[in-house]
């Protein structure tokens, strides 16, 4: 039987019901699981759910724009590709798949350091607007060559990941027996990520000519530290619900990180970002920029690039949708006032966004609903 035609998807719902079809069990529970118990990973998506729209009405919503900047760069959405190990697990293309659907959409990718074809292949795959993310596997002069390859090869800014002192047990992945491919040659380096401390991050300003990212900040002691140092992106991230178990979900963290960065750097965010409304919540909540890890590695699963694009753009329509419903033009018109505090109607789960799942189940087994 013939894949179907990207564009034969008229819903987030059916790209996730194809995307579980096409995948093996152990790359499926490694993509829609956590940690331990996996009660960061439900708070990611409670924590957006908590979040109701404040919705003014009677101006005119007849042109809404949904562009954004991305450290200066034009995007069509404010989103971009957050890093996901293992790509390679979903799609053959893996990494390179995803530049070229971030390219022919028009957003930005973060590529990590330990996701197939590797940098370099990466880069060349697409004319893409791009942010490279590093695991620490070896001393000081190992981490310069990583920047130097990076800018060499144009990307935009260079991530430090700080929430992976230790690699955490999955269990979804241990019961599942579910070998990751990348963690034999990664192993032997883990020592240096557990090392890192504020002085590594000094010392990168110092070095990095390229805007230096923290991905991993999850308190507001950590964020003022960060901007003290220099850095230029606070990321808002718990590896989505993937490293410390029993952390806050994102989306609650924002506002006293917000408010502890003041404006004196950007704030990104993921984790649980399912929809066109939650990022319609975070740059309302005052974030610059939204990562989706999960919901691209499920669209590149259902259908290759033409499955990352068309969620895309199912995406950027649910986003006009929702600007235009909250009395809205651009994002830029978002504020703190259009959400607020709301109970959560549903039981939080990875994939408690869909609730429709139950339409396209052809009878497998799919946790995590």
């Amino acid at each position: 039987m013939n894949p179907p035609a990207p564009e034969s998807f008229l819903t987030l719902q059916e790209i996730v019901a194809a995307a579980r079809r096409n995948l093996a069990p152990g790359p499926w529970a490694y993509l829609v699981g956590g940690t331990e118990t996996e009660t960061t990973l439900r708070r990611n998506r409670q924590a957006l759910d908590s979040i109701a729209f404040r919705p003014r009405v009677l101006n005119d919503v007849s042109q809404v724009d949904a562009r954004a900047s991305f450290l200066g760069h034009a995007v069509r959405l404010p989103v971009m590709l957050a890093p996901v190990g293992g790509m390679e697990s979903f799609v053959a293309g893996a990494a390179a798949d995803a530049a070229r659907g971030a390219a022919q959409f028009g957003i930005a990718q973060m590529l990590s350091s330990v996701c197939q074809p590797g940098l370099e292949a990466t880069a060349a795959a697409a004319d893409t607007l791009r942010v490279f993310q590093l695991y620490v596997r070896g001393d000081d002069a190992w981490v310069d060559h990583w920047v130097r390859r990076a800018r060499a090869h144009g990307f935009k800014a260079f991530c430090l990941t700080v929430d992976s002192a230790f690699y955490s047990r999955r269990e979804r992945d241990i019961a599942g027996r579910f070998a990751k491919p990348w963690r034999p040659a990664d192993a032997a380096g883990v020592g240096y990520q557990a090392a890192l401390s504020w002085a590594t991050v000094k010392r990168l300003k110092r070095s990095c000519d390229l805007p230096l990212i923290l991905k991993g900040i999850a308190t507001a002691e950590d964020a003022e530290i960060a901007v003290q140092h220099g850095v230029e992106v606070i990321y808002v991230s718990n590896h989505g619900g993937r490293q410390l178990d029993h952390g806050l979900g994102s989306a609650a963290l924002l506002p006293e990180i917000l408010a502890a960065v003041g404006g004196r750097a950007e704030v990104w965010v993921d984790g649980g970002f399912m929809r066109g409304s939650d990022v319609v919540k975070a740059i309302a909540l005052g974030a610059k920029t939204v990562g989706i890890g999960r919901l691209a590695c499920l669209g590149l699963a259902a259908a290759g690039v033409g499955g990352l694009v068309r969620t895309l753009e199912l995406i950027e329509e649910e986003v006009r949708i929702c600007l235009g419903l909250l009395g809205v033009t651009s994002m830029a018109q978002l504020t703190p006032r259009h959400v607020t505090a709301a109970a959560p109607v549903f039981e939080a789960s990875a994939l408690s966004a869909f609730p429709l799942l139950d339409r396209y189940d052809d009878g497998a087994d799919t946790p995590n609903r």
